[in-house]
């Protein structure tokens, strides 16, 4: 829960956007209702009268004793049962039987539950207090509002059309409150994402190479470090290999990481062949029996033909050292970039046969709508999110609590 807290506050920009266009469609058309008339009073009811105890049925009077006719004999005395049966039978007398309460006593406790439960007219009159809700029928006006609002949002028009019908399925004509809209949005969204929702497997294969790619910019290195230390903190055995070797403040930034978390950082010189290097991280970490290789790669454009036939070559070389390799290709998105992260995934997709996304930056953007797109329409495994720069800040994705706070709902 702590870093849905963290989410659902930096996470401001989508899912104010979400919450103002929610309460503005439902203001626009709605009309204040008072509140549901079987609404529960939360009010505890006083405690019911005692009931009277039934009277007990009535005991039969003793048999007569039957005296002796010898004279020497002593009569016996009549038996005891039954007196005591009688004495056990006093405490189930009605009520009354006990001593009243001093009149101390019943003044005190009305005067302590008469404020805890007003008469008929003061619950009537009490309704007041409680706010009107706005609610407005659910019909093709604002279901076409709704798509809107999702399609803004950078959700795509697909899948905007796709949850807007589910939400309205059986609902068409009914009354619906911001809160209950919010909560079925939440609903549709949670349920698109759950089957995408799976953390990076990992394989018995020594090393575990982990190419990880994208665009520039997206948080590809701090992404590698941030992973690098939580897995080194989980007890496996990590080298990293800086294979952006166009970029010294990236092999800069790794090696920070590196030092931070006590993980190898193997770099090549500036402008050297990354293809090359990835060789040669792969027969180091080999030879270190280490569980992970994580390969960073330099960012490139997805329309740049050249780049995506070097990020190729990178691949092609790997499989050279392992056919299997790389078993987890990572492409990290900046959420800031909204619709153009469909073709970033589709282009990576064919080129580096990407196997799971993590998403960065998702406190920067107004547009965090487009991880459902993607979710949507790809179905690639989502791993982790990221909001921040801190190690703490990139976090195992969970369904729940990203429609929570893009909606802008509690958990």
């Amino acid at each position: 829960m702590a870093f849905f807290s963290k989410l659902k506050e930096r996470l401001f920009k989508s899912s104010s956007k979400l919450e103002e266009g929610l309460d503005a469609i439902v203001e626009e058309g709605g009309v204040e209702e008072p509140p549901e008339p079987d609404t529960p009073d939360p009010t505890p009811a006083p405690d019911p009268e005692p009931t009277p105890l039934p009277d007990p049925p009535p005991v039969p009077d003793p048999a007569p004793v039957e005296i002796p006719s010898r004279p020497d004999e002593v009569p016996q005395a009549p038996p005891v049962e039954i007196p005591v049966e009688r004495a056990t039978e006093l405490p189930q007398t009605p009520p009354e039987a006990p001593a009243p309460p001093t009149p101390l006593e019943i003044p005190e406790t009305k005067a302590e539950a008469a404020p805890a439960r007003p008469g008929l007219l003061g619950r009537l009159l009490g309704r007041g207090d409680t706010p009107a809700v706005t609610r407005r029928a659910l019909d093709d006006d604002m279901l076409e509002q709704l798509e809107e609002l999702l399609i803004s949002a950078d959700m795509g028009v697909d899948t905007a059309l796709r949850v807007t019908a589910n939400m309205a399925e059986g609902r068409m004509g009914k009354r619906l409150s911001s809160l209950e809209i919010k909560q079925l949005l939440a609903a549709e969204i949670t349920r698109i994402m759950e089957p995408v929702a799976r953390p990076m497997p990992l394989y018995p294969n020594r090393p575990q190479v982990v190419l990880v790619v994208g665009v520039n910019g997206s948080g590809k290195t701090t992404t590698i470090g941030k992973l690098a230390s939580q897995f080194k903190a989980a007890g496996k055995s990590v080298v990293i290999a800086a294979g952006d070797t166009f970029r010294a403040a990236a092999v800069e930034q790794l090696q920070v990481w590196g030092d931070r978390a006590g993980v190898p950082v193997l770099t090549a010189p500036e402008g050297s062949d990354p293809a090359s290097l990835a060789f040669d991280a792969m027969t180091r970490a080999e030879a270190d029996g280490a569980d992970l290789l994580m390969i960073d790669t330099a960012g490139r454009l997805q329309n740049r033909a050249d780049l995506m036939e070097e990020l190729s070559k990178i691949v092609r070389v790997i499989r050279k050292k392992d056919p299997s390799a790389p078993h987890n290709t990572l492409l990290v998105l900046d959420a800031t970039t909204g619709q153009n992260a469909l073709s970033q995934v589709e282009i990576f997709q064919k080129l580096a046969d990407v196997s799971g996304l993590v998403m960065t930056k998702l406190d920067g953007t107004a547009r965090g709508g487009v991880l459902v797109a993607l979710a949507d329409k790809f179905g690639l495994p989502i791993h982790a999110i990221g909001v921040g720069e801190q190690i703490d800040d990139l976090a195992p994705f969970d369904p729940e609590d990203f429609a929570a706070a893009l909606t802008g709902l509690e958990r």
